[in-house]
């Protein structure tokens, strides 16, 4: 008898482009758990709350059919420094409670940035999803994310072939995958969203 599997796979989530990056793993977590009999994906979500407005982010979660966040931070809004520093602080012991096999952080902001140091330091897994991508604009803060969270990460989903070759010139070559742009997946995903909306039909 085939023996079961479960995998436990933790989304650091806390600003509007994150919600709508994590929509198709989502969908893609349900539909493999719906076609799988021996394994299955636990997939929780944590909301850093660095979106500082708490019903847009709850609008965002409502609209995308996202499942409810499994812990909510509370962070809130706050200079650099100080909101990195508090998700650092209160997303560790959510780690410590979950002990996920997997923590999968998006994009380039404060809560990607905290989510993986903070699962690097407790030895979990970290995958980056829109690895690779640069402006070569040190000034910009979401650089500095992006640079810092590829070089601790394990697993560098791309979504271009010019993200994997800005990996390859940092020295990055260990799991690097071209997977395509997640935010045009969540286009596709979201189409008859947009359409029943009437936001198409309005902007022409």
């Amino acid at each position: 008898m085939k023996k079961f599997t479960c995998i436990k796979i933790l989304s650091i989530v806390g600003a509007r482009p994150e919600f709508i990056q994590v929509c198709p793993l989502t969908s893609a977590i349900s539909h493999y758990n719906q076609h799988r009999r021996h394994s299955r994906i636990v997939h929780h979500l944590i909301h850093t709350g660095q979106h500082y407005d708490y019903n847009m982010s709850k609008m965002f979660f409502s609209e995308l059919a996202l499942p409810h966040p499994h812990h909510h931070l509370e962070v809130g809004s706050g200079t650099q420094g100080h909101q990195t520093a508090e998700i650092l602080s209160r997303l560790e012991k959510v780690l410590l409670q979950e002990k996920p096999h997997l923590v999968v952080v998006y994009g380039d902001t404060n809560s990607t940035l905290a989510g993986a140091l903070a699962s690097t330091k407790l030895h979990h897994k970290v995958a980056h999803i829109e690895s690779g991508v640069r402006s070569y604009n040190r000034q910009m803060p979401e650089e500095i994310n992006r640079v810092l969270v590829d070089q601790i990460a394990d697993i560098h989903f791309c979504p271009s072939r010019t993200a994997t070759n800005n990996l390859a010139m940092e020295g990055i070559h260990r799991q690097v995958h071209f997977v395509g742009d997640v935010m045009y997946d969540s286009i596709l995903h979201n189409m008859k969203l947009a359409a029943r909306s009437g936001i198409l039909k309005a902007l022409n």
